[in-house]
Parts: structure tokens; C-alpha cells; sequence
């Protein structure tokens, strides 16, 4: 029997929601980072257009479930 820790799992999250969002935004979030500290899921990087964030967001709770989330996504012309 394989256990994964918090670390491993908080690890395969974060790739998760960072394929996904990539994904959705067609790789319009650039430097993007997805954290996951405790029960809250952090975005981070820029996009654009308050469109991709969004789209973003959506993605991000799409799946997480039992997280919080903040989008700290920067939209710059």
C-alpha cells in the first residue's frame, strides 16, 4: 500500500490545475503558477484580458473541491 503525503498530493494538484488552465486559456496565462497552501489554491501569473482570467478561475474551480481559491492573476495590456 502506497501512501502519499500532503506535499505529493498538494504536488499532483497543482499540476492539475495548471494543465487544465493552460488548456481552457489556449496558453494564454503566461508565467503561470498554481500553489497550493493548506486548503487554499493560489494563482498566479498575467494574462492580457480579464477574459483569460476568468476562463482561469473556472478552470481552477473546475478541479479543486474542497479549496479555496484566489486568483492573483495580473491582467496587463
Amino acid at each position: 500500500m502506497t501512501v502519499e503525503t500532503y506535499s505529493q498530493k498538494a504536488k499532483k494538484l497543482s499540476e492539475k490545475i495548471e494543465q487544465t488552465i493552460t488548456f481552457r486559456t489556449g496558453s494564454q496565462v503566461h508565467s503561470l503558477k498554481v500553489d497550493v497552501l493548506g486548503e487554499i489554491v493560489v494563482l498566479s501569473g498575467r494574462t492580457d484580458s480579464f477574459y483569460h482570467k476568468q476562463l482561469a478561475t473556472h478552470a481552477a474551480l473546475s478541479e479543486i473541491d474542497q479549496y479555496a481559491l484566489t486568483n492573483n492573476i495580473r491582467v496587463e495590456s
